[in-house]
């Protein structure tokens, strides 16, 4: 692969309830970009990230950086502001594609299955069922599985959680019919879905726990699923990265319900930088069709522009 840039800023951290996780991915693929010959430099993300970029001088920005701020157009603002080539996708498609409902117009005009859904105040949700169980309460504009709630069929209620005092999720929270069935997510890599992964988890449902901690789910590489589900995952992944205008690599989750009449798969949300840690499952499906991660974070470097 010929080279464009050396000096890597990679950023990581931040302040958002996905710090720990992305502290991990950045890390993870400062040492890669090391392997692979980059004078990769690691920034913990605060407030004061203009000053030391302008210190710092990158040819390009890796963003490892997940959740709000950094995975919200936020911080891809700032790196056009300061001409600073960077990874992943650009302002517009982070931000639509962490505002979930909105996420949810675009699929629909592109023709991708999503689970009815809408927005609700977090204390609406919490005061009696706005939609008819099983359905599932989420922050609108969170990842990685943070603040999600399964309501089920005979209960009585909405969770309490969503009338803490420590709530720091946003006032907003979507309402979204429960699909059950299979989980299923696959990587997108430039103009290339990878494949399918089914995840089983012996948790409640594949929560930030089961993400990231160590036996916290299995993934089942390729998917045990008909060739027509397969093919039908790999084309809405891609049309759904399509559609948002995502660049370089992203992840689509799926929910498959092989006993339903009608429509079976719905898109339940794209992740625009997915996780890269040692449980993650981007690089793990990138690995199996042949990239290893030194040079997964490679191209995703290469890949880095302004104006995404």
């Amino acid at each position: 692969m010929s080279r464009k840039y050396n000096r890597i800023a990679v950023l990581k951290g931040g302040w958002s309830p996905e710090r720990e996780v992305s502290l991990v991915s950045g890390a993870e693929a400062a040492k890669a970009l090391r392997e692979a010959g980059y004078d990769a430099v690691e920034i913990d993300v605060d407030r004061e990230l203009a000053a030391r970029l302008a210190d710092l001088k990158p040819d390009a920005a890796f963003n490892a950086l997940h959740g709000q701020w950094g995975e919200d157009g936020c911080v891809q603002g700032l790196l056009e502001l300061m001409n600073i080539p960077y990874s992943h996708s650009g302002v517009l498609a982070s931000a639509l594609a962490m505002d979930k409902q909105r996420a949810k117009a675009v699929f629909e005009d592109a023709g991708i299955p999503s689970p009815y859904g809408k927005i609700v105040s977090r204390l609406e949700a919490a005061g009696g069922h706005v939609m008819k169980p099983p359905y599932v309460v989420k922050p609108n504009a969170q990842g990685s599985s943070v603040g999600v709630y399964i309501v089920r069929e005979g209960d009585n209620r909405p969770p309490e959680e969503l009338t803490s005092k420590e709530w720091a999720l946003g006032e907003e929270v979507l309402v979204e019919k429960f699909i059950p069935g299979r989980e299923l997510t696959v990587a997108v890599m430039g103009d290339r879905a990878l494949c399918v992964t089914e995840i089983t988890t012996a948790l409640a449902f594949y929560d930030y726990e089961a993400k990231y901690a160590a036996g916290g789910s299995k993934h089942v590489l390729p998917a045990e699923i008909p060739a027509d589900i397969t093919e039908r995952c790999l084309d809405l992944a891609l049309k759904a990265h399509q559609a948002l205008g995502c660049r370089g690599v992203s992840r689509a989750d799926f929910r498959y319900d092989e006993n339903a009449e009608g429509e079976q798969l719905y898109c339940l949300e794209v992740n625009t930088q997915p996780g890269l840690t040692p449980t993650s499952l981007a690089p793990e499906q990138a690995a199996f069709v042949g990239v290893p991660f030194k040079e997964l974070c490679a191209w995703i470097v290469e890949d880095a522009s302004c104006l995404r």
